[in-house]
């Protein structure tokens, strides 16, 4: 038997979705502040994060994704680094410290995050860079999320490599 669903019910269930993207998106997006103040201010993540959390904005976050992000970054920083110096045309010290926060955050989400698709986290990563770097930021951002998610994520990229038979 097939159930009606009324209009309401897929409401409901289409402000629930938005919302979880929403928080996880404020969640990365704190996440990136709080590691760009690492990089140029230094200081303890546990300062950085009780300074997060006092913002009106923390609300709107994933507090157990955006802790996930903060100390998984920090905890696997040497490994994070060593996979996106492979993909970079420079050394990661001469990357801008937005850039690098945002690629380190992608990098982290690439690597113990396998349940996101790699594109979302390509698409999320070019966002925070269009709206916090610099002018073309986002385009550098995006190739080298490109070329570590070839190396990275190999077997789901060829899934959505177009070949022409």
């Amino acid at each position: 038997m097939i159930q009606k669903i009324s209009a309401t019910q897929t409401k409901t269930k289409l402000d629930t979705k938005l919302i979880r993207k929403g928080r996880r998106r404020h969640s990365r997006e704190l996440a990136m502040q709080g590691l760009y103040q690492l990089c140029v201010a230094g200081g303890s993540i546990e300062e950085i994060e009780e300074q997060l959390h006092e913002k009106k904005e923390f609300l709107r976050t994933d507090e157990k994704y955006f802790s996930d992000l903060m100390h998984g970054v920090l905890k696997n920083l040497s490994e994070l680094k060593a996979h996106l110096q492979v993909c970079l045309d420079r050394p990661i010290e001469e990357l801008s410290p937005v850039e690098l926060a945002i690629l380190l955050l992608s990098t982290y989400e690439f690597t113990c995050h396998l349940e996101i698709p790699y594109r979302a986290i390509i698409n999320e990563a070019v966002e925070l860079a269009k709206a916090y770097g610099g002018t073309d930021g986002y385009k550098y951002v995006n190739g080298v999320l490109d070329k570590l998610a070839i190396q990275l994520r190999a077997e789901e990229v060829s899934l959505h490599v177009n070949v022409k038979v």
